[in-house]
């Protein structure tokens, strides 16, 4: 909705305010949608894992999964790390619509824009290379949520304040690694996906 009102302001300048629908399909398609789900979501999932694994490693389970033959990585990484790669495009997806429907809503109610045709535009605008390229990205940024919220997670020492630490580095670092991997991501999905 923000962004929705910020490009209709500036297109207003330039007498475009009908492309304003163009520029949310694009934007939410291939950037919005998929990079601020991922930190949302890994702020709350990321820090969710740190602090489950941590606290299993303050009291010890994990070198009790050791002692028992079992490997803590199959155990507790890896099937974290396939959920997170699985969950993250559906729920990018889930995301862009609701943008969608919040930015036609906003639109409609403050700039007159009628939410048919902004929907239209949108739509028209939009082709399947540019929801792939942002689609694309989600595996990626849940991988980088999973690792790094197991990782602080397995490393976590000093009883319940280092998992506190461990939580607060996680969603720090899942922040900066996913708008950092958004970049590499963005450049190898205009190579794959041709616009």
């Amino acid at each position: 909705m923000v962004m929705a009102v910020q490009f209709a302001f500036g297109l207003r300048k330039f007498g475009g305010m009908e492309y304003t629908g163009r520029v949310i399909g694009l934007t939410f398609s291939r950037e919005l949608a998929p990079t601020f789900t991922a930190v949302i979501v890994g702020g709350r999932i990321g820090a969710g894992m740190a602090a489950e694994v941590g606290s299993m490693a303050v009291t010890e389970q994990i070198d009790a999964v050791r002692a028992l033959g079992a490997d803590p990585l199959k155990k507790l990484v890896l099937p974290r790390l396939m959920a997170s790669i699985i969950v993250m495009p559906l729920l990018a997806s889930f995301a862009l619509v609701l943008g969608f429907a919040g930015a036609m809503m906003v639109t409609d109610w403050e700039f007159k824009i009628p939410a048919q045709f902004f929907l239209r535009s949108a739509l028209g605008s939009v082709t399947m290379s540019d929801f792939m390229s942002g689609l694309f990205k989600t595996p990626f940024f849940g991988a980088i949520i999973a690792l790094v919220g197991c990782h602080f997670g397995l490393t976590t020492r000093g009883g319940t304040a280092g998992v506190g630490n461990s939580t607060t580095r996680t969603v720090v670092v899942i922040a900066i690694s996913i708008l950092i991997a958004d970049l590499f991501l963005t450049k190898v999905a205009f190579r794959i996906f041709p616009f």
